[in-house]
């Protein structure tokens, strides 16, 4: 049994009924087993002690949506309009990929990830037992899928359609139950309705949930009425997408009675503010859906479209960018801001009884947080502070089942300069072949 005990820390637990606690906190192996203000006892002879003092321990992030190879385009195209960026310079260079560029991708936006917060993530992507041993590797969660686009001939479709169902099948539950995996249709505009019912009812055959982008711009949206007389949360409403456990990108493009059927079925919605705001997408009615009962968390996208994986970034952002639209400054306050990147990204991926919270019983996925630095100071109110002056290079130590994965800024299961130097060479033979 090995047991650590966090002495004189400020425990930020995003539980409602105890939602801050000065004093100690125990992880027995992979678990939180005691949190509060008493000494605690019963511990274990051999339990490490360390002092919590000057840091601020809080659930490690859930960043709900993201393609992480693409850190190797980061910069690479900045100030298009979507289907510019992702036709034009997306995907050509996306088409040069090989195992290689994405296991080098993934390791890099692992360690940015890691070293910002971030313990658990959603990727969508191609070549995906990369980023699963990437992720096996790094120490922490992945909710992985093989992103699917179906423009494409039907020999073509079906065989990108068994990858998909293999990579699912082979690596859900490994890692010792760190990586669970979910099925991916790329987005109703880049996937045909026959196509994307083939993907629904394997949903159905494998038990897994299904995630996809969704309507992410206008234009989105129109061509969809177009083509299909539907707007995309009733077009995939009527091929049984919503029959699933689903979590949908973006949905910035939504009227009342989507909204409501979205919290009718269950749909969680990743926001992806940042992302939304550079490729002017729009910004997403995230009050209006909190409202209605949806479960919203929150993605940085690609780091080619934000362009860093930093997710209190996008916590600050989501806290800020719905009180300037609204005119109300109460419209996603500090503390529900702080939740949308932890307990709703949480609940988002289906693991809300588990991670997202400090709470015994809990899976021991939790970040420390320097507080012994001027823009902390004075220290009036930690949530405040946490989301309105802080940063993912506060973090000095990150925990995933309740083993050490950054310790004092460096990863501990990762080799950052070789990563570094592989992306760069990566990117590279991209550009230049």
């Amino acid at each position: 049994m090995n047991q650590l005990w966090i002495k004189n820390g400020l425990f930020v637990t995003m539980d409602d009924t105890m939602p801050t606690v000065r004093g100690h906190m125990v992880i027995t192996d992979d678990r939180i087993t005691y949190i509060g203000a008493e000494v605690p006892n019963q511990l274990s002879p051999h339990t490490v002690i360390m002092d919590g003092s000057r840091l601020a321990f809080m659930p490690g992030l859930v960043n709900t949506h993201g393609h992480a190879a693409m850190t190797l385009l980061r910069g690479y195209s900045d100030d298009q309009k979507l289907q510019v960026w992702l036709e034009e310079k997306m995907w050509p260079m996306e088409a040069k990929y090989v195992d290689a560029d994405t296991r080098a991708g993934s390791a890099l936006a692992v360690v940015e990830m890691l070293k910002t917060g971030t313990t658990a993530f959603v990727d969508m992507y191609d070549r995906m037992d990369q980023v699963a041993q990437t992720v096996e590797q790094g120490g922490l969660r992945g909710i992985l899928t093989r992103g699917v686009i179906g423009l494409c001939p039907e020999d073509v479709q079906k065989a990108k359609l068994e990858d998909a169902l293999s990579f699912a099948r082979d690596w859900n539950g490994k890692a010792n139950g760190r990586i669970t995996t979910l099925l991916s249709p790329h987005a109703p505009y880049t996937c045909p309705p026959a196509y994307i019912e083939k993907f629904v009812q394997a949903a159905h055959d494998m038990n897994l949930p299904l995630h996809t982008h969704m309507s992410e711009t206008l234009a989105e949206v129109e061509q969809n009425v177009k083509e299909y007389g539907s707007r995309p949360v009733e077009h995939l409403d009527k091929l049984g997408f919503f029959s699933r456990p689903a979590l949908v990108a973006h949905a910035v493009h939504l009227n009342d009675e989507e909204i409501a059927l979205l919290a009718e079925r269950g749909v969680a919605v990743s926001h992806n503010p940042v992302s939304n705001l550079k490729l002017a997408s729009g910004i997403a009615r995230v009050p209006d859906l909190l409202k209605a009962g949806v479960t919203v968390s929150l993605g940085t996208d690609s780091a080619a479209s934000n362009n860093n994986l930093d997710l209190f970034e996008e916590i600050r952002l989501s806290a800020l960018l719905h009180k300037g639209i609204s005119g109300d400054p109460t419209a996603v306050p500090a503390w529900e801001a702080l939740k949308l990147g932890t307990t709703y990204g949480a609940h988002a991926v289906w693991q809300g009884d588990s991670i997202g919270k400090l709470k015994e019983g809990y899976k021991a996925d939790f970040v420390a947080i320097n507080l012994d630095q001027p823009h902390f100071y004075p220290l009036t109110d930690i949530v405040s502070h946490l989301v309105y002056s802080g940063s993912g290079r506060d973090v000095l130590h990150v925990w995933v089942d309740g083993r050490q994965v950054v310790q004092d800024g460096v990863c501990t299961q990762l080799d950052e300069e070789k990563i570094k130097y592989e992306a760069a060479a990566s990117f590279d033979r991209l550009l230049h072949g």
